[in-house]
């Protein structure tokens, strides 16, 4: 099954000149979805994680059931304020601007073997950052995954940790 024909492309979103890769449609799709599981699972499970983050927010509809498949805790990366309790928490840099994303700490146990999962890589930010708060509670990132990489933005680059997507798309 190629998962990229279940991928839909919107063409100028979310601003002219952007195409919007949407997974809602591979999640549409029962056996597309599973099939897309399994085959994360079977990238992922050399790592031997034991704990999986998602990146908000498509993030947690692909690690989430990973987790579960692979019998490994879940956990959330957020935008900053989205989470109880005590959290902590990164500024980082943005292609145009800033954002800071958040853990909840207690939830990440040091020296765990930590896997970062997110629907799409394109510039990496994002995903660095979580790399770093992880590891700046003590965890290891042991790899990170997504379902789509973008073509020539070299986000990968960016990134501490080994890197695999199940398809690339041009940018």
């Amino acid at each position: 099954m190629n998962i990229q024909d279940h991928i839909r492309i919107v063409p100028n979103f979310p601003k002219d000149g952007i195409n919007f890769y949407d997974i809602a449609t591979l999640l549409n799709h029962p056996a597309a979805w599973r099939e897309t599981i399994a085959r994360l699972h079977s990238l992922a499970e050399d790592y031997q994680p034991d704990l999986i983050m998602g990146i908000e927010s498509r993030g947690f509809l692909v690690a989430a059931p990973l987790a579960m498949e692979m019998g490994c805790s879940f956990g959330m990366v957020r935008k900053k304020g989205k989470l109880p309790g005590k959290t902590l928490g990164l500024k980082y840099d943005l292609e145009y601007g800033h954002d800071e994303i958040e853990i909840q700490p207690d939830l990440v146990p040091a020296g765990a073997r930590v896997l970062i999962v997110d629907d799409l890589l394109a510039t990496g930010g994002t995903m660095h950052a979580a790399e770093q708060l992880i590891q700046k509670a003590g965890a290891k990132v042991v790899a990170n995954l997504c379902v789509i990489e973008l073509e020539g933005l070299n986000g990968a680059a960016k990134l501490s940790s080994p890197f695999t997507a199940l398809v690339r798309c041009p940018a």
